[in-house]
């Protein structure tokens, strides 16, 4: 049976914009790629509302910033056959980063932390696959827009900072605004639509990296 972790955010624990809870479990695009798959791959999900790919958020109530958490929760499920990172979308809030180099930034060391980890004998280092989280929208939430101001331009720019990325790296990429909309309702979710349109979407990717 293969392996795939998907770390993630809000994103991927499936937060609903129009109820303000959790999407059901068969909207949220971990499972749709996960029945897509079917039973010889094991898709694992660990999304955290909030999380950023390298940052501090003194003002969350647990640990947020996703280097610091990522080699324990690598040591958890291993072994591994493949590592899907979606992160970014917090980094563009004004306390924690703010750009788009930043979250690239992020990423990178993300990337460099499933390569060097120490995986044991016999366990061998996963395929990764930067997925760029669509993009931030216009949104009338005044807190959301508060939060989020000025960064609905440097969250265009990471799609085509992460596609960079992935190939200096030699990473998979997947655009997932090439498949999904933020919701309007707060700027930086999505409806039940657009986050099974990942799952549907990174599918063929997922599939291409496995060798399935």
């Amino acid at each position: 049976m293969k392996s795939v972790l998907c770390y993630g955010d809000s994103l991927t624990w499936g937060y609903d914009p129009q109820t303000v809870g959790r999407h059901s479990h068969g909207d949220r695009w971990p499972s749709v790629l996960g029945a897509a798959l079917g039973p010889e791959v094991n898709v694992i999900v660990e999304g955290l509302n909030g999380r950023t790919t390298a940052y501090d958020d003194h003002l969350a109530d647990c640990e947020r910033n996703g280097v610091k958490l990522l080699p324990s929760v690598l040591e958890s499920h291993k072994p591994l056959d493949l590592v899907i990172l979606l992160l970014g979308t917090n980094d563009m809030k004004r306390g924690i980063s703010g750009t788009a180099i930043g979250a690239t930034k992020g990423i990178d060391r993300l990337v460099k932390l499933i390569r060097h980890h120490d995986w044991g004998f016999g366990f061998e280092v996963p395929e990764i696959l930067i997925v760029a989280p669509p993009a931030i929208c216009e949104t009338a939430n005044a807190p959301f827009a508060a939060m989020f101001r000025g960064a609905i331009d440097e969250s265009a720019m990471l799609a085509s900072f992460y596609r960079d990325l992935a190939d200096e790296t030699g990473c998979g990429f997947f655009d997932a605004g090439s498949v999904a909309q933020t919701s309007p309702l707060d700027g930086i979710h999505l409806d039940a639509d657009n986050t099974r349109a990942i799952g549907r979407g990174v599918e063929p990717v997922v599939r291409m990296l496995l060798g399935i």
